[in-house]
């Protein structure tokens, strides 16, 4: 299969370019930028230049190709609306090519803040009809109009290493903070919980819902392994980096956490047992905490 893979040179895109390539895919892969597309062409691709504003050529690139990866995103959680509202824009301009085909495509969403089922974000959770925005109301909407569409709906913390170092997504984030604050912190009792992944992981859950997803099937990207409480994080950070550890009130946290605030007192829950089932897929990188303590601390 010719996949078209947005993000290609980004820190799960590039793993995903990989995975695809390993398996006896090709692909064209989305660049913003020269680095980018030496990147990209660096891996055994073929490059497309464009980003998630220039829908003519996203078009293009679901046009020329037999399936899509979506793995693109503005990562400025600072003006998170803004670069969703973009994100969600670019997937139904994709989408729009793919009507009346049998092109998968498959978008990236997160966990982060959808409901629980019997204590944990499962398969099936999903936020009210009316409350579906961004990539997954993007993902429902051409689900529901005949397109081959699935969602993968990553952890808070995707992590692994990369050309560019280590990275942990929110996780990291929030252990560097730490580090500069010296002070490591929680919210209330911090009893909240975090899912992670391996980013390698992840790759192959992607390439697995290209290539046998379900019309409107919901994976997570869950590594069903112990899930840290957010206490238990910042403990793990204090020792580390042997600084304190201090719980915040929720009125007090903003000022600690700055825009953060919101993700870090969310709990997240998670489970990917009928990910698993469908897909065959299971997990199989160093855990999130075997990685910190090889590549980060």
């Amino acid at each position: 299969m010719k996949v078209f893979v947005t993000g290609a040179s980004g820190f799960v895109g590039s793993a995903v370019v990989k995975e695809l390539l390993l398996n006896g895919h090709q692909v064209v892969g989305l660049a913003r930028s020269e680095e980018s597309a030496k990147s990209i062409r660096e891996a055994g691709a073929e490059v497309l230049m464009g980003d998630l504003e220039t829908l003519d050529i996203l078009q293009q690139g679901a046009r020329e190709t037999d399936g899509i990866i979506h793995t693109a995103f503005i990562h400025d959680f600072s003006d998170y609306q803004s670069n969703a509202l973009k994100d969600q824009t670019a997937i139904e301009a994709m989408g729009e090519i793919l009507k009346g085909s049998d092109k998968p495509i498959v978008v990236t969403g997160g966990t982060l803040g959808l409901p629980l089922i019997d204590g944990k974000i499962t398969e099936e959770s999903s936020a009210p009809a009316d409350a579906i925005r961004f990539s997954e109301k993007a993902f429902v909407d051409l689900s529901e109009s005949g397109v081959k569409a699935s969602i993968v709906r990553l952890s808070p913390s995707v992590y692994g290493n990369s050309e560019s170092g280590f990275k942990g997504g929110f996780g990291v984030m929030l252990a560097e903070h730490a580090k500069t604050k010296g002070l490591a912190a929680y919210i209330g009792g911090g009893i909240n919980v975090w899912p992670s992944v391996h980013r390698v992981d992840a790759a192959k859950l992607f390439r697995l819902a290209l290539e046998k997803g379900e019309v409107g099937a919901r994976y997570n990207a869950v590594n069903n392994d112990k899930q840290l409480s957010m206490k238990e994080f910042a403990e793990l950070i204090g020792e580390k980096f042997d600084i304190p550890v201090q719980s915040f009130s929720l009125e007090e946290a903003p000022e600690y956490f700055t825009w953060m605030t919101f993700f870090v007192g969310v709990d997240c829950p998670a489970t990917s047992t009928k990910t698993q089932e469908k897909l065959g897929w299971k997990p199989s990188e160093n855990s999130f905490v075997q990685e910190l303590n090889q590549y980060f601390f």
